[in-house]
């Protein structure tokens, strides 16, 4: 009796350790493939046709002003908008977790839109309200604020396609939050700028951190929002992804994919940071 009870035991253990996916090998096998024909192919095809210019033609053809003006805007843009991104962010996550209001789940689903909207739809949208003739530009112009065809215009594309990568990350957090260390500080006689940045800030920090990183990288290599409102011009409001795009028009395909090999790198990078900060987010919250 004992004997059969230990084999059913012992079957009842293997039976679980089935998997309803197929073993290892084959699992392995399919997802290095679809990953290979996904990402690793393409990838390398980028490579392999940079490495056609020598190393002082791929220095001229990713250090000549033109592009290194486009650098400046493209990250300069994106670090401004993911600043801005932050904060705003992190102030309509809070007001979505701890504050009730008629049409809470209607805001709640429009910080989602920028997801589901084409990029060349919110492009021309923005350029109807800011442009000098538009709903709102034809206000602000005559007071001196051009907010399209220009700078300004490619910050605030960036900052509404980067928004809800800010909400997303933080807002989970902030419901996770315990309210009761707030209730005690303020029993202690904390302010409220202490509570905040004493007891709320440093559990969401990670978070925010991990959403500005998210945002910031997102809108690096944004395109279709930003043509149509940047005005595109050379020196002045001109994206690295237009500059790409202008290579390949002209057919210098070797000098298109430097740039982009250039771009490649620094997101890479960025993906690195975003997911050291998600590691340090589990770590901290494993730890509480």
């Amino acid at each position: 009796m004992e004997r059969s009870g230990v084999i059913r035991r012992s079957s009842s253990r293997a039976g679980a350790a089935r998997k309803v996916l197929p073993g290892f090998n084959l699992t392995l096998g399919y997802s290095l493939l679809y990953l290979s024909l996904i990402v690793l192919i393409p990838l390398s095809a980028l490579l392999l046709k940079t490495f056609t210019l020598s190393w002082d033609q791929f220095v001229a053809a990713v250090s000549s002003p033109r592009v290194l003006a486009s650098y400046r805007l493209t990250f300069g843009a994106s670090f401004i908008a993911a600043l801005v991104n932050v904060v705003f962010g992190l102030l309509l996550a809070w007001v979505l977790v701890r504050y009730p209001f008629p049409g809470r789940k209607f805001v709640d689903a429009l910080v989602d839109l920028p997801f589901a909207l084409p990029t060349a739809v919110a492009g021309i949208s923005l350029t109807a309200l800011l442009a000098g003739n538009g709903w709102i530009g034809q206000y602000l112009e005559p007071l001196g604020i051009k907010l399209a065809f220009n700078p300004n215009g490619v910050v605030i594309a960036l900052i509404f396609i980067g928004l809800p990568f800010v909400v997303r990350t933080v807002q989970p957090v902030l419901e996770d939050t315990e309210r009761e260390l707030e209730e005690a500080a303020m029993c202690l006689g904390a302010t409220r700028w202490q509570t905040f940045s004493r007891v709320i800030l440093p559990s969401i920090l990670p978070a925010l951190l991990t959403g500005f990183a998210m945002a910031f990288a997102r809108a690096v290599g944004e395109y279709g929002s930003v043509i149509f409102i940047a005005g595109n011009m050379p020196m002045v409001s001109e994206i690295t992804p237009l500059i790409i795009i202008g290579k390949l028009e002209q057919y210098d395909y070797a000098g298109a994919t430097a740039v982009a090999t250039v771009m490649l790198g620094i997101s890479f990078v960025l993906l690195l940071v975003i997911n050291a900060l998600q590691a340090w987010q589990r770590r901290r919250s494993g730890a509480n």
